[in-house]
């Protein structure tokens, strides 16, 4: 179970020296792991170019909840399940061509309705012909 608070201010405004700055905001999150009954309790500072006029604190929250999503279901992917990370490609536009490689991968292995990605890489990685199949691709023997 997850609670989170955002706390959305101006009052700092005079002090920040940061371009565009317009308001300061904190988000408590407090987590309770039902199984253990474990309780972790996060909090995070942020500043928003948005002013007061334009956003609510729970606008503020769900959009930081959207980048979290984002987060998670794209980058995380990438660096977890596919390594992006670790890669040693770093020259040219090879770095911009394995990324949009793996976004592809990532985004017929989701068509699929594959629950786990990094099981159904390790799937197609071992049946290339069901991976072709994927682009339209037959193999014929």
């Amino acid at each position: 179970m997850e609670w989170r608070e955002l706390t959305l201010t101006t009052a700092l405004q005079d002090y920040l020296d940061w371009p565009g700055a317009q308001q300061v905001f904190r988000v408590v999150r407090r987590v309770v792991t039902k199984r253990t009954g474990e309780v972790r309790q996060e909090t995070v500072y942020g500043v928003t170019s948005l002013r007061p006029t334009q956003v609510t604190a729970a606008q503020v929250l769900r959009i930081l909840r959207q980048h979290w999503h984002i987060e998670n279901r794209s980058h995380w992917v990438r660096d977890v399940t596919f390594g992006e990370d670790a890669s040693q490609v770093r020259s040219g536009s090879i770095p911009q061509v394995m990324a949009a490689l793996r976004n592809t991968v990532i985004g017929l292995l989701r068509q699929t309705g594959a629950p786990n990605l990094a099981a159904a890489r390790r799937y197609y990685a071992a049946n290339p012909a069901a991976a072709l199949a994927l682009l339209g691709i037959t193999v014929d023997n």
